[in-house]
């Protein structure tokens, strides 16, 4: 009988991951690297990727960069085509790649509401980018890692980035932000059926606070990362490296037999507050 652990092993397997440039694609892309995947760290600036990539190698792990569209559909199937011939597989996919930038209807700093942000303005508060980014860039990456993961005949996994904000209201975020992450989250139950069969699994991981450059990296901010941290039941905000050991587990035959599922890693915060 094979160990508990060694159905964590990604010896050999390769890793395709998207919007892998900082914060928590990076953080998948290094859990797989340094796991024994082979990555291909795919994002929208080529320079930093590869800056990124050109680390991970320095440390012994099989990492490549490829610029990459998500806006644009082909290219994100030349670049999934592009990955399978080089690793020869496609064994795990990271549909990461998303924006959050842009105002809610609530200035929390001012106690006030923002006009940009409400929905009489919906364009201003950058409604078709966001739609755009994370729903569009999202079910194109999926439909894409689907087709290679069938064409090769082999069980494969599809993770998608949702947010806590797929159910619960943050009114200092944009509408647009909260509607792509529940679209995204029920689009991974409808995929996860429809490709069930299949042996490929589609699951979702929903983070809570984390420390990113989201909204221009303000949470980097001592005092910003503690005012927010004042709504996380478990006391602070999270630190990118905590997800990897999701990541792994998703990405990992530990899974095999989980699709369908929405995971959150946030601190409590859909517990809600006690007092």
């Amino acid at each position: 009988m094979n160990s508990v652990l060694s159905k964590f092993d990604v010896k050999g397997r390769s890793v395709f991951v998207t919007g892998g440039g900082a914060g928590l694609g990076l953080a998948y892309a290094e859990a797989l690297a340094e796991s024994g995947a082979s990555v291909t760290l795919s994002g929208r600036s080529g320079a930093n990727i590869e800056t990124q990539a050109e680390r991970m190698r320095a440390q012994g792990w099989s990492v490549v960069a490829r610029r990459l569209d998500i806006g644009d559909p082909a290219d994100i199937a030349a670049a999934i085509d592009e990955h399978v011939a080089r690793f020869g597989s496609l064994d795990a996919v990271f549909a990461n790649a998303g924006i959050g930038d842009g105002p809610g209807f609530w200035d929390a700093a001012h106690r006030r509401r923002n006009p940009t942000g409400e929905i009489e303005n919906l364009e201003q508060s950058g409604w078709s980018d966001i739609i755009a980014i994370n729903l569009n860039g999202t079910a194109h990456t999926v439909s894409q890692a689907a087709r290679a993961m069938k064409a090769l005949g082999r069980p494969g996994s599809i993770i998608v980035t949702s947010s806590v904000a797929s159910t619960k209201v943050f009114p200092t975020l944009p509408t647009a932000y909260m509607v792509s992450k529940a679209a995204i989250s029920h689009f991974v139950r409808q995929v996860a059926l429809e490709l069930a069969e299949f042996r490929i699994r589609v699951n979702a991981i929903s983070p809570g606070m984390f420390v990113t450059n989201i909204g221009g990296g303000y949470l980097a901010d001592p005092a910003a990362r503690k005012a927010m941290a004042g709504f996380v039941p478990m006391g602070d905000m999270a630190d990118v490296h905590q997800i990897k050991p999701l990541a792994l587990y998703l990405a990992s035959d530990a899974s095999d037999f989980m699709t369908g599922a929405e995971l959150p890693i946030d601190g409590g915060v859909l517990l809600g507050a006690f007092q």
